[in-house]
């Protein structure tokens, strides 16, 4: 890692931790929120070093979202994907062996504008969708494939895979409680297994995690405050908020 702890400053700590709660919140309100999160972290952070620290963060938010939609989970979804998320992942750890810094900044800035246009994407499809079960399930089964290797290579490049999959599983017809609990289960199992990739890539080490250690807490109350809100929220204003706030940390990646 590039930087320790006591490099960073009162206010970027502040920064990092209110990125934090937001992972909490996104994980069981509206999956996908966190790519402000993304961004956050690799502004405050050198590129690379931000998608290790984040990690753990997720984790984290992964667990809490188990924890509060695990009955909800569709496993054959889950089954389907695996297997492209899995290939996803392999040619997102090749492409970060020779990435540096600047190819990581510019590329989490693409892939944050990318997922900003994918999010617009989905709002449009879903507003379109036909509520016929049977075409959904049949979409969804051949969307799969070239979901998941788009999932798995944003997850391990940017850890910037939620919108992607909240456009497939949108999609595939799932309803709230079914979405978030899919989510939550896919993110818990394709984070952990990105972490022995991540420490062979040196994206973790003692310090990131000592900088994890400080920042996790603040995961729990995002994660109260989003099992709170998540039906209560209004989520087209919400979305719209966070497509915006996505494409100014793109641009920001871009042009720093």
């Amino acid at each position: 890692m590039d930087i320790s702890l006591w490099d960073i400053t009162p206010g970027q700590f502040a920064a990092l931790a209110a990125a934090a709660m937001l992972v909490g919140f996104s994980k069981t309100a509206v999956s996908g929120a966190n790519t402000i999160s993304l961004a956050v972290f690799a502004a405050v952070l050198p590129a690379r070093a931000s998608t290790g620290v984040l990690l753990p963060i997720l984790i984290a938010g992964d667990v809490l979202a188990v924890l509060t939609y695990r009955r909800h989970a569709h496993w054959p979804t889950l089954w389907r994907l695996f297997p492209a998320v899995a290939a996803g992942v392999v040619v997102g750890t090749v492409f970060l062996v020779w990435a540096d810094d600047s190819v990581m900044r510019t590329s989490i800035g693409a892939i944050l504008l990318l997922m900003a246009g994918v999010t617009i994407a989905r709002r449009r499809a879903a507003a379109r969708a036909e509520p016929a079960e049977d075409a959904d399930v049949r979409g969804g089964r051949l969307k799969a494939p070239s979901y998941g290797v788009l999932g798995g290579f944003t997850t391990m490049v940017a850890n910037a895979g939620g919108p992607v999959m909240s456009m497939y599983l949108l999609s595939a017809g799932f309803r709230k409680l079914g979405f978030l609990g899919t989510s939550a289960w896919f993110f818990l199992i394709v984070n952990t297994t990105k972490v022995p990739f991540s420490v062979g890539l040196g994206l973790i080490d003692a310090q990131s995690l000592l900088l994890d250690a400080a920042l996790v807490l603040f995961v729990v109350p995002g994660a109260v405050l989003g099992r709170y809100a998540v039906g209560r929220i209004n989520q087209r204003l919400f979305e719209q908020l966070v497509i915006g706030a996505t494409v100014l940390g793109g641009l920001q990646l871009l042009l720093r």
